[in-house]
């Protein structure tokens, strides 16, 4: 059952949590294979992290982007079985991967053996302790430029995810990261608040990572999409294995283009979106971005009635 006016979001890291994908697993063969394959790869007990934790193992980020990246396969094989296949997909970040896997442009093994990696290159772009992110919330427009280049003072700090009209998260240098966040508030925005991470993700500091996984994704086999997706690097529509590849290697120093994501899924016509995946972060930012646009999240068993409703609703 395929409409046009239908994307399915897979989210990014922060929408982790202890127990994602148990009561999927038991519910529906499929996504059980799913996390099965998953340990077989990459030869350790990634579901049973999932399913267990601990929280701390859980949140380093080499463990939590293939965690993601697997429950969020999980429950698009589910939603596939049952019959649902939508227009056009897009993921947050790490969530571009499940995209692609969905799009048939990666396959399931390559991308977790990609991410496990890309997670550590990330962590171990930035000494500990020395980057940090913080989400600004409300800030006035036209006042983001003028923060960052002030609170530089020859450090790193640019915008990382520009989530919603209403928060943009920035990320670099940590010294600088507070400097903007003190600027910001005196700016107007209504609140400045640091993300508890281990890396400054989306910024300059990312391109020593950019270049350890260049290596790996150009040794990577990329087919041409066979569901189109709007990427995090351009926020415009993705049909080949080539733009695929570059998306993936872009977005690691670059922002993530949410807000005009989402806003392109909507111009192309898409009305309806599924969350695949842990929590509804990304259905929270769609209300912020257009309050207008449906949406349904798919983690656990309990969703699929809604899920159901939001697709079979006629258009």
């Amino acid at each position: 059952m395929t409409s046009n006016d239908i994307a399915f979001l897979f989210p990014g890291q922060g929408s982790q949590s202890v127990g994602m994908g148990k009561l999927l697993a038991e519910a529906y063969p499929e996504a059980r294979r799913v996390l099965e394959q998953a340990d077989d790869v990459l030869g350790f007990a990634l579901s049973r992290l999932c399913f267990e934790g601990p929280d701390d193992a859980l949140k380093q980020t080499q463990n939590t982007q293939p965690a993601l990246l697997a429950v969020s396969f999980a429950a698009y094989r589910v939603l596939q079985d049952l019959g649902y296949r939508p227009a056009l997909v897009a993921g947050h970040s790490l969530g571009e991967y499940s995209a692609l896997v969905a799009a048939g442009s990666l396959d399931f093994a390559d991308a977790l053996r990609l991410v496990r990696n890309r997670g550590q290159y990330m962590q171990e772009a930035v000494p500990s302790g020395t980057g940090a992110m913080a989400a600004i919330l409300k800030l006035p427009d036209g006042q983001l430029e003028h923060v960052l280049e002030e609170a530089a003072q020859g450090e790193v700090v640019s915008a990382a995810n520009f989530n919603s009209p209403d928060q943009v998260v920035i990320a670099g240098h940590a010294a600088a990261v507070k400097r903007a966040m003190e600027l910001a508030k005196t700016a107007g925005a209504r609140r400045a608040v640091l993300i508890a991470v281990s890396a400054p993700f989306h910024c300059p500091l990312m391109r020593p990572a950019q270049e350890r996984l260049r290596v790996e994704l150009d040794a990577t086999a990329f087919a041409d999409l066979s569901i189109p997706l709007i990427g995090n690097w351009q926020a415009r529509k993705i049909t080949t294995g080539v733009e695929a590849r570059l998306g993936l290697f872009e977005q690691i120093p670059n922002p993530v283009l949410w807000t005009d994501s989402i806003r392109e899924l909507a111009r192309q016509g898409i009305r309806r979106f599924v969350e695949a995946g842990s929590g509804s972060v990304l259905l929270g930012l769609n209300r912020n971005i257009d309050p207008s646009l449906k949406g349904a999240k798919f983690g656990e068993p309990g969703d699929i009635e809604k899920v159901k409703e939001l697709l079979t609703e006629p258009t």
